[in-house]
């Protein structure tokens, strides 16, 4: 008998695996579960069918084929009905996937079913919202680049036209059509820049600075709209403050940040730059005394094209902190707003500071 259950063993264990790769080769997820159902309740059946019709000599294998059998039936019902179900989820995202590849991007799929279905649901759907955003973001940048393109060329077509018509001289509109031209060339430059921070082509050439001579330019670049506007300019430094970063890439997202600040403050106002220095970061940041951030405009101001309030923009593009954002985070750091409770606003952005240990050792 040892011998006979271990020949029906061997052969059950082979039939299976030669069974099990076939099932590999079928098309279809519904086809692959029905098939595992059979081959689970088959191989079984069969095994004790044999050893009965060993065992019994044939004098109760009815009995035994008909308990095997009833069992066997309702084992294949429980698994085909747990295969339709299973199937009947995967149609659903397959169907929520077709959708979507067909430019259907409100579609998502139902998150219920076995956990790893639910999961694999839930992916789905973030990836489909996260493409709703992008596709979002993209119509929102053509609009706003044809409209702050259209603006200043439809004012150099005017001015040409008003002087081949001889309705005005050259020389009255040569001032005016150079400040359209450079806004132009500044619009075309912040989203040539921009691309190159969405596709990963930044080159930053990084070196160790001191953020104090990298602060002290910036301010002396805003001091002279400061004077003349009553605002009061001034800076904090805490201590060293040696970073590793490309020192002209930082000076850009600081004096965005000060214009910025500008912008917004009122006469008679003040704005600082206070600098203070951790273990592993140095962070900087602007105040201003300006009437604050509402939850909104703290949440997207680094959204390219987006302007709070466009009577106060100064004619600016609305790109200058969505830059800054993208030029923080290619040095490997964040940036970040907030409304402090005396007023005013507050934008803040930090650098990876550079370790004396390391440095000290490097040189020795």
């Amino acid at each position: 008998m040892i011998e006979l259950a271990l020949i029906v063993a061997a052969a059950t264990l082979g039939a299976g695996l030669v069974v099990s790769l076939l099932l590999r080769l079928l098309p279809t997820v519904r086809l692959q579960l029905a098939g595992l159902a059979f081959l689970a309740v088959v191989l079984p059946l069969a095994a004790v069918l044999l050893s009965g019709w060993v065992m019994f000599h044939m004098g109760d294998d009815v009995k035994i084929l008909a308990v095997a059998s009833t069992s066997a039936s309702a084992a294949v019902i429980v698994a085909l009905l747990l295969a339709r179900g299973l199937s009947r989820r995967i149609d659903d995202l397959r169907a929520s996937s077709r959708a979507l590849a067909s430019g259907d991007l409100a579609v998502r799929a139902p998150e219920t079913g076995p956990a790893e279905l639910a999961d694999l649901a839930r992916s789905f759907n973030q990836m489909a919202s996260n493409l709703s955003q992008l596709f979002d973001a993209r119509r929102e940048l053509v609009a706003w680049a044809s409209h702050d393109l259209r603006t200043p060329i439809a004012s150099l077509q005017a001015m040409l036209e008003a002087v081949e018509d001889g309705l005005a001289e050259p020389d009255r509109f040569f001032p005016v059509m150079h400040e359209q031209i450079r806004i132009l060339a500044r619009l075309v430059d912040d989203l040539f820049e921009l691309a190159q921070i969405d596709a990963g082509a930044l080159s930053l050439e990084m070196r160790e600075a001191e953020l104090a001579g990298l602060v002290a330019s910036c301010v002396r670049g805003v001091e002279a709209e400061a004077r003349l506007r009553g605002i009061q300019v001034e800076a904090h430094l805490d201590g060293a403050t040696l970073v590793r970063c490309e020192p002209a890439k930082v000076e850009r997202v600081l004096y965005n940040l000060l214009t910025n600040a500008l912008r917004h403050t009122p006469s008679d106002g003040s704005v600082a730059v206070r600098v203070k220095p951790t273990p592993s970061e140095v962070r900087v940041t602007v105040e201003d005394s300006g009437v604050g951030l509402t939850p909104e405009a703290a949440e997207r101001m680094f959204e390219r094209f987006w302007r709070g309030d466009r009577a106060r923009s100064g004619g600016g593009a609305g790109l200058g902190l969505a830059i800054a954002r993208g030029l923080v985070e290619a040095h490997g750091g964040r940036i970040w707003a907030e409304s402090p409770l005396g007023g005013g606003a507050r934008v803040s952005f930090t650098l990876p500071a550079v370790q004396v240990e390391t440095r000290s050792s490097a040189t020795a």
